[in-house]
């Protein structure tokens, strides 16, 4: 597999977010109730008991520095988003060991009266798909989501190898959090690479992604 830079993998990540997300807002978002017509804005994203969203380490750092670059925060309010996310990691012990689509969590990327602060350029695949429809027949078909994130992983493979995996949205913000030592992402990198060298009987089965859009009736 041809491997990629950081940085390369990072642009083609962008540029097929953005298909994707034109291909469901053209196609499927107009069937779905608005969101400023929600009677409970943000209730989808920061539902605890819901919510399990995982991400790519490519996505994580995707998002990292939108979070980092974006005009509409301050230095106080990107270190906010760090902190919000260390406390959902601690709060809903979220780890990097067993089923951990199995963990929920309350999304440390959304803010009230503001909203997703990496919808236009880092965006979850899984909240992309996600809206609240009124009928089965208009939502956007799983396979489209899992198609993007198909090649999402394909991109990590060409940027990191062996080191990464699908993990809860926070739990990642964590480990490439700017004010992290590291040592914590460096144990895991180990732990994933060594995969590799395993033979195929030892080699732990990827856990079947479950992060799907709700519907509400």
């Amino acid at each position: 597999m041809k491997r990629l830079t950081e940085a390369a993998a990072l642009a083609r990540l962008r540029r097929g977010k953005a298909a994707f997300q034109t291909h469901i807002k053209l196609n499927f978002e107009h069937a779905a109730r608005a969101c400023a017509a929600c009677p409970t804005p943000g209730v989808c994203c920061t539902d605890a008991h819901f919510v399990n969203v995982h991400v790519t380490r490519l996505e994580a750092v995707a998002v990292r520095e939108t979070i980092e670059r974006t005009p509409r925060l301050d230095a106080a309010a990107r270190r906010t988003v760090f902190t919000r996310a260390r406390l959902a990691v601690a709060r809903y012990k979220l780890s990097a060991a067993g089923d951990t689509f199995a963990q929920t969590y309350s999304c440390p990327l959304f803010a009230p009266g503001v909203g997703c602060l990496v919808h236009a350029r880092a965006k979850p695949a899984p909240c992309v798909a996600h809206a609240c429809y009124e009928d089965w027949r208009d939502v956007p078909p799983a396979a489209l989501q899992w198609r993007e994130e198909s090649r999402i992983e394909r991109l990590n493979e060409q940027a990191y190898g062996a080191a990464w995996a699908w993990l809860p949205l926070p739990l990642w913000l964590t480990l490439l959090d700017p004010s992290s030592d590291g040592t914590e992402l460096a144990r895991l990198t180990r732990l994933w690479s060594s995969r590799r060298h395993a033979p195929a009987h030892d080699r732990a089965r990827p856990a079947t992604r479950r992060s799907l859009p709700v519907v509400a009736f």
